[in-house]
């Protein structure tokens, strides 16, 4: 599968091109501007780019109104597909966010309700209660998603309202070529429809991948064979900042051991879970760690754990910006990406990454571990790669089993002698791997 082999970027695309939050329903041609950012992302070593929602919305794209049109602030469908065609030219492949969960109050087939009530064809599409009455005073009332009546759940049980969802992803796939989706809050999904929708895309596309927003409990009920390929690994998001903040790494290796360690009762061994260390919906990594010192050491973390990393727009560069300050905050417009030390950085562990069958696919094992150091292994039957962090201010020297004498540096290129014991400056990172 190409996504377990892949560096992603993601963009929030409706405040990556500064649309107005309400859909003022103006067409605007402002999609097109991904296509200037191309080349910032192959030099950022990115080979597969994750869209939040592009679809015909009310105000922030999860409250769609039209699974076929790209929203009109965006630009055309036309200029998606030429986006689309840009990306795949250079070697970077498209998925894009399936919001099926829920609707908006402007999807035609809602409105068509509000309208006729109990003559409508589409009642049952939704979770409707004629008797009782919504936030809109609608004179009715709706489930809508988490209570959020702006966002109105889909009966997903129904027939007619999963046929519409296919019929929208065919569309998308033979019109944009798209190569995967990322299911907004899938832990809410009919588990069938998860089956359904996962054997619909296998006979659509080879190697089509699903992804699934997960944020807790275990991700194999949703993660499998017959459903989603990888969720989103919520769990060590939080231990990834909170190790460094707290200056404990057992945090993070205790989950990295408990997903994908050497026992029996791993949960997630030999699987691959979205890796990330901020996103659209919280807040910026630069602005959550207490050291700036430490922000080269997490995305290396992050890109050397079992997982696909992701880097959300922006923060490659150090961008800030707190939860705090609402989520057009965290979604913001840039008029030119910057590249800076942090991208070179970023890009050289995206290298190293792509380029590894042991960061790719290898097993996980916890090699030296103390409150501001760790150094774990990654290992397939070819290749073995220690990941190493000195999180702390002072060098550190290391003394383990290397297994071997010599190795290089992944990250830099450079030779590492083990003898002796392995020195760790302040605030570094390496992905050595071993030569035999």
């Amino acid at each position: 599968m190409w996504a377990y082999e892949s560096v992603f970027y993601q963009i929030y695309p409706l405040g990556f091109c500064g649309a107005p939050f309400e859909n003022d329903g103006v067409l605007t041609h402002r999609i097109k501007k991904v296509e200037e950012w191309i080349p910032h992302m192959k030099r950022l070593g990115i080979n597969a780019i994750y869209f939040s929602p592009v679809f015909e919305s009310d105000t922030h794209g999860y409250n769609t109104r039209d699974y076929k049109k790209i929203d009109v602030r965006l630009g055309t469908n036309e200029d998606f597909k030429e986006v689309c065609d840009k990306l795949h030219e250079n070697g970077i492949r498209v998925v894009l966010d399936g919001v099926f969960n829920h609707v908006g109050r402007g999807f035609y087939q809602f409105q068509d309700v509000i309208k006729n009530r109990e003559n409508s064809p589409y009642l049952n599409w939704f979770h409707i209660n004629l008797s009782g009455n919504s936030g809109y005073n609608d004179g009715l009332w709706y489930e809508g998603w988490e209570g959020n009546y702006d966002l109105v759940k889909l009966n997903l049980q129904n027939n007619e309202v999963v046929e519409h969802i296919l019929d929208a992803v065919k569309y998308w796939i033979d019109t944009f070529d798209i190569d995967g989706l990322r299911l907004d809050v899938a832990y809410c999904l009919d588990e069938n429809f998860v089956r359904r929708l996962r054997s619909f895309t296998d006979s659509q596309k080879q190697d089509f991948f699903l992804l699934g927003e997960m944020l807790h409990g275990d991700y194999n009920r949703l993660m499998n064979d017959a459903m989603l390929h990888s969720a989103t690994n919520y769990e060590c998001y939080k231990g990834l900042y909170s190790s460094f903040n707290s200056m404990n790494m057992f945090e993070i290796i205790h989950s990295l051991l408990r997903q994908f360690g050497p026992e029996n009762w791993t949960l997630y061994k030999g699987k691959h879970l979205l890796s990330f260390v901020d996103n659209h919906d919280v807040t910026r990594v630069a602005s959550i760690l207490q050291n700036d010192k430490h922000l080269p050491l997490i995305y290396a973390l992050c890109f050397g754990m079992p997982g696909i990393p992701c880097v959300y727009y922006g923060s490659e560069w150090g961008e800030k910006a707190d939860k705090s300050e609402g989520d057009p905050a965290l979604r913001r417009c840039f008029d030119a990406p910057v590249f800076n030390e942090l991208s070179e950085w970023i890009s050289r562990l995206a290298e190293a990454k792509k380029h590894s069958a042991a960061l790719n696919y290898g097993d996980f094992r916890s090699v030296l571990l103390t409150n501001r150091q760790c150094i774990f292994e990654r290992k397939t039957d070819g290749e073995r790669v220690l990941v190493a962090i000195n999180a702390d201010g002072e060098p550190f020297t290391a003394h383990f089993d290397a297994g071997c004498g010599t190795a290089v540096d992944l990250i830099t290129g450079q030779n590492h002698d083990f003898g002796g014991g392995s020195e760790l400056p302040p605030y570094s990172a390496y992905f050595w791997k071993m030569e035999r």
